[in-house]
């Protein structure tokens, strides 16, 4: 009992160091760890930050997910085909409501279902993977084998932020150190629980439950349990993310996220790795045509440099002829894309010919 006792007394002290010696509250500085490549002198900062501007007008800036331009091609991709948006859940059997309907009380019911459509396709965001938290606080080696345990002390105040909410692990060799991510996210949803997010990982993100989910078509679900449970710019919501994509691309079921809230994400990878062969054919098959113009802009904004985003820019191009310049540059898949192409094109002429 007493060295139990002489741990905890010890800690108090250390605490009433750590937190109260200068008198105030630690802020989200002291929480998260410098990053990797932070200037050390101010004056070294700006004239880096200075040479990068100049050399920097003459390039292209990169796009963002959330940038307005990206978020409407992405949208206009995704689609609003509101019975797959609500579609029956799996619920208790209750009897269904009839409504007698005016054309104007129709209209104005479409209007409200689209608008609710809208809000629920809103896409997760797409995050940068967040640094480790690797901070010592102190090596108090006189506590060492005082308890078999860890202990987590967190600060639980209301009105503080959870990414700089103050939580420190005290181990079992006497360190004293900053909670992990992991750690982080554990205690925060003890004291503060989130709706559909458990403390301990689901066992369904194991990986031979997602081949499972994968096998049933059951992608969708698959990242509506991941954006409720993880963060997203931690380590699972990422690989989950990913490791779906990647199915999806290798089973060409593309279909499957559309006109849900995921598309844009998904079409948001692709292009960025460079892998969007698979969709661009699917969205032609599908007469999707607009949609797969739309992912070639999009291609050439994230990559203006490739051969393709050049060839359109010297020799203005749109409309089908962006995807005959994109199957004959950096396409992996171009003679199948052209193929595609040609095939939808005949279809078209018969179709007109026909009416």
């Amino acid at each position: 009992m007493a060295p139990s006792l002489l741990s905890m007394l010890t800690w108090s002290r250390l605490a009433e160091r750590v937190y109260f010696r200068s008198g105030t509250r630690h802020r989200p500085s002291s929480l998260l760890p410098i990053l990797p490549g932070s200037c050390g002198a101010v004056s070294s900062c700006r004239r880096l930050a200075s040479d990068a501007a100049d050399s920097g007008n003459s390039e292209i800036k990169k796009p963002t997910f959330m940038d307005e331009e990206v978020q409407s091609i992405l949208i206009k991709m995704t689609g609003l085909n509101l019975q797959k948006i609500f579609k029956p859940a799996v619920q208790e059997l209750k009897p269904p409501t009839y409504k007698l309907m005016t054309q104007e009380q129709l209209e104005e019911a479409t209007q409200k279902a689209v608008a609710a459509a809208k809000v629920r396709l809103k896409m997760p965001p797409v995050l940068e993977e967040r640094v480790p938290i690797n901070d010592v606080l102190s090596e108090d080696r006189i506590l060492e084998g005082t308890e078999t345990t860890k202990y987590i002390f967190t600060d639980i105040s209301y009105n503080i932020p959870h990414r700089e909410r103050f939580i420190v692990v005290r181990e079992p060799s006497g360190t004293l150190r900053k909670a992990s991510w992991e750690e982080r996210d554990r205690m925060i949803q003890i004291y503060f629980p989130k709706e559909g997010r458990k403390v301990l990982t689901p066992i369904i993100f194991k990986e031979e439950n997602l081949k499972t989910m994968y096998s049933q078509d059951q992608h969708a679900d698959v990242l509506n349990l991941c954006v409720a449970q993880f963060e997203p710019d931690s380590t699972e919501y990422i690989k989950v993310h990913q490791q779906t994509y990647e199915d999806i691309d290798r089973q060409t079921k593309y279909d499957l996220l559309r006109s849900t809230r995921h598309f844009g994400g998904m079409a948001w990878y692709f292009v960025n790795k460079k892998k969007i062969d698979g969709l661009l054919i699917d969205q032609i098959q599908r007469d999707l045509v607009d949609d797969a113009v739309n992912l070639i802009q999009l291609y050439h904004m994230v990559h203006p440099h490739g051969q393709s985003a050049q060839q359109a820019k010297a020799q203005p191009t749109e409309g089908l002829n962006l995807i005959k310049v994109f199957a004959r540059t950096e396409a992996q898949k171009g003679a199948y894309i052209e193929l595609t192409l040609q095939a939808y094109q005949d279809a078209f002429i018969s179709h007109s010919a026909a009416s």
